[in-house]
């Protein structure tokens, strides 16, 4: 084996380590260690075949796939893992790393990187892309519909078999980002009638990864959108938006009905709600008496703020002047910036979910 080749894989051996949450120790992999986390694993999966992930949706799942003009690539993102930013809107691990903890697996690797050769992709895959919806939004980029279709095409190219199919769970985010267009475009005028529009096409994207051969697939509740610091910052971080929240309920709603209908007309119940809306709701209101949870100082008050409305977390001026703040500790705060939550909230988050997967699998 030439130097060049070898070179290669050390390469490879790092960016896929680098990519799915473990650090390299001495030439070995070694667990990331950190002080809520315990090592034994938890059996959510009683199939206990589940072997691959595949992750659609926005920066709730996205590990890396936008492309460097996103925050996600920006200081302080990624500051607790990996050590810098890598295109996860976090701190550092998002929902797709704890549910492939929880499998006993690696995060899977971000579609964008699918060039880099076949062990990569003994996890599955992930297509989510930060800022995407079931419909245009905001960002560029490919939403949902295009997502499933890079999946397709490596079906067609056998980059994936039947047996993969077989195997997998896949995991569906929608946070929001096709309302967060909407009151851009339209402010909250006929909202109400746009939201069956989303979880109509939700419905029919769900419907054809199933078709394709998926057959264990989890999608999210929408989380309680008048919490995340985005709405509470009238209330100096204080309360959440209740009419914002009532909307939520709305489209949680109408999810719970197009997924029973479904699990219905499938054979295989293959479908399986991931309650965001209690899980952050729990962990937002946890006043510390169940024993074990994480309790956060004030969970609506983000770690990353922008020094003025006009700058985000992660922004800096001409002359590369930071232009946002950071919280000290980074492990009391669970949100990280406007919208997402922190490793230590996704982990809080997480556990919350946790005796739901545990009946679902």
């Amino acid at each position: 084996m030439d130097t060049k080749k070898l070179l290669y894989c050390v390469l490879c051996y790092f960016l896929l380590s680098l990519l799915s949450g473990q650090r390299v120790v001495q030439g070995h992999i070694a667990p990331h260690h950190h002080h809520h986390h315990h090592s034994h694993r938890h059996h959510l999966f009683k199939s206990g075949g589940l072997s691959k992930l595949f992750v659609f949706g926005d920066s709730y799942a996205d590990t890396g796939n936008t492309n460097k003009s996103m925050s996600s690539w920006n200081d302080p993102y990624g500051i607790t893992f990996p050590g810098k930013p890598a295109g996860r809107f976090s701190d550092g691990r998002v929902l797709t790393d704890y549910v492939a903890k929880s499998m006993g697996i690696r995060s899977p690797i971000p579609y964008r990187w699918r060039e880099l050769g076949i062990p990569l992709l003994i996890y599955g895959m992930n297509f989510a892309y930060g800022g995407m919806g079931v419909f245009p939004t905001l960002n560029p980029g490919p939403n949902m519909t295009t997502q499933i279709d890079f999946f397709e095409n490596l079906i067609t190219d056998n980059v994936f078999n039947i047996s993969d199919l077989h195997s997998s769970l896949t995991l569906v985010t929608l946070a929001g980002n096709d309302y967060f267009a909407y009151i851009v475009n339209n402010g909250t005028q006929g909202l109400e009638s746009f939201i069956p529009k989303v979880v109509t096409q939700l419905t029919v994207n769900l419907k054809r990864i199933h078709g394709l051969g998926a057959k264990k697939i989890a999608v999210t509740a929408l989380q309680p959108l008048g919490c995340l610091p985005r709405s509470t910052a009238t209330s100096s971080f204080q309360q959440c938006d209740e009419t914002e929240n009532s909307l939520v309920n709305y489209h949680n709603l109408l999810l719970k009905q197009a997924v029973a209908k479904l699990n219905n007309e499938t054979n295989d119940s293959a479908f399986v709600i991931v309650d965001l809306y209690a899980s952050f709701m729990s962990v937002i209101q946890n006043k510390g008496e169940k024993e074990g949870s994480i309790k956060f100082e004030n969970p609506l008050k983000p770690c990353c703020v922008g020094i003025s409305s006009n700058y985000s977390c992660g922004s800096v001026d001409e002359s590369g002047a930071k232009k946002y703040t950071l919280c000290e500790d980074k492990e009391s705060a669970f949100f990280w910036d406007s919208v997402h939550p922190t490793q230590e909230g996704w982990l809080a988050v997480y556990a919350a979910l946790q005796a739901t997967l545990e009946q679902l699998f």
